[in-house]
């Protein structure tokens, strides 16, 4: 399922991708994932259109990339006015293989600038930003997007904005099935990605609370009108879920975790490395019968070096490995 689709005329294979997630999708974790194979395209996390203005693509851990990472769609929180022209010139001088646009973060930081989930409630602006996006960007555009907000007109405003992002050139959409003020509380509604590919000749790459191959085929009658899959929470748990997704696949999970630590030590200053690999661990725990105490000790890590140290304590007592982990409601 999902073994291939097309964009823009560019093969997909297989159509199966890393969801964007704000401090884990960052080159050191990219890297890790590029390693195990397997995944069509990873996006990285939400990056502030106006700071890749300043930033240094070879240094910096948002936007470095390397030679083993097949295909990066840079995700982008954009707000109307900002300088889209040369924004989108510097990623492709810098050889994005796409860009996305998020229009689906409900984040209060994020609605404050305009951008996320407000852009897509202000159709006047969403329209504008489109357009100008469309007009310098001529590789694959995508928009990750909700379906709005909970209100009772919420399907009329959801498909007049399919209709805006069609008419733009967008290329795909990435469909969440949740409203806005869901967060990630309520169920993604996975039943209502054929009616929303009803609506428009886009192809829906289908997100929200999926996990696996099993998954995914007990849920194909709703998904089979998606062009591909895309999954957050569970890969930064399983790096190798990709790769693993047709056949079973000997994993070292201790062996994972201190090549994610050495990755990140190499991308990152020491005292924001000590957080991402905090981060990291509170999904990776989650392969593990006590994995809470595993995330608890690194979390009160003073240091790296302690951080490291609390590890090796835990992998060295062979702790029990769960066969279905579960990332829901981290």
């Amino acid at each position: 399922m999902f073994d291939q689709c097309v964009l823009r005329g560019r093969r997909f294979a297989p159509a199966r991708f890393c969801a964007p997630l704000a401090g884990y999708t960052h080159s050191a974790f990219r890297r890790l994932l590029a390693d195990w194979g397997g995944t069509g395209a990873v996006w990285t996390e939400m990056l502030a259109a106006r700071q890749l203005l300043r930033e240094d693509f070879a240094a910096s851990p948002w936007l470095r990339r390397r030679p083993t990472e097949s295909c990066v769609i840079y995700q982008l929180m954009v707000r109307g006015g900002d300088m889209l022209e040369r924004i989108l010139d510097r990623l492709g001088e810098h050889g994005a293989d796409g860009v996305d646009l998020n229009l689906a973060c409900d984040a209060v930081s994020i609605r404050a600038c305009e951008a996320g989930s407000a852009l897509f409630e202000d159709l006047p602006a969403l329209r504008g930003v489109l357009e100008a996006a469309r007009r310098f960007w001529p590789g694959l555009l995508t928009a990750k997007i909700r379906l709005g907000s909970r209100r009772p007109d919420w399907q009329a405003r959801f498909r007049e904005r399919l209709r805006a992002l069609e008419e733009a050139g967008v290329d795909a959409l990435v469909l969440h099935p949740r409203f806005f003020e869901d967060k990630f509380k309520r169920r993604a509604q996975h039943e209502l990605i054929p009616w929303a590919a009803s609506l428009t000749r886009l192809p829906l790459i289908a997100n929200g609370d999926l996990a696996n191959a099993a998954q995914a085929s007990a849920l194909a009658g709703h998904l089979a009108p998606a062009c591909g899959l895309m999954i957050g929470r569970m890969t930064i748990a399983q790096p190798w879920l990709f790769a693993a997704w047709d056949r079973p696949l000997a994993v070292d999970l201790p062996a994972v975790w201190h090549r994610l630590y050495q990755y990140v030590l190499e991308d990152f200053p020491p005292a924001v490395a000590l957080r991402r690999i905090q981060m990291f661990s509170k999904y990776f725990a989650a392969n593990f019968a006590f994995g809470h105490a595993f995330y608890v000790a690194l979390s009160t890590a003073p240091n790296l070096g302690e951080l490291r140290a609390r590890a090796a304590d835990f992998f060295a007592r062979s702790p029990a490995i769960l066969a279905h982990p579960i990332v829901a409601g981290l």
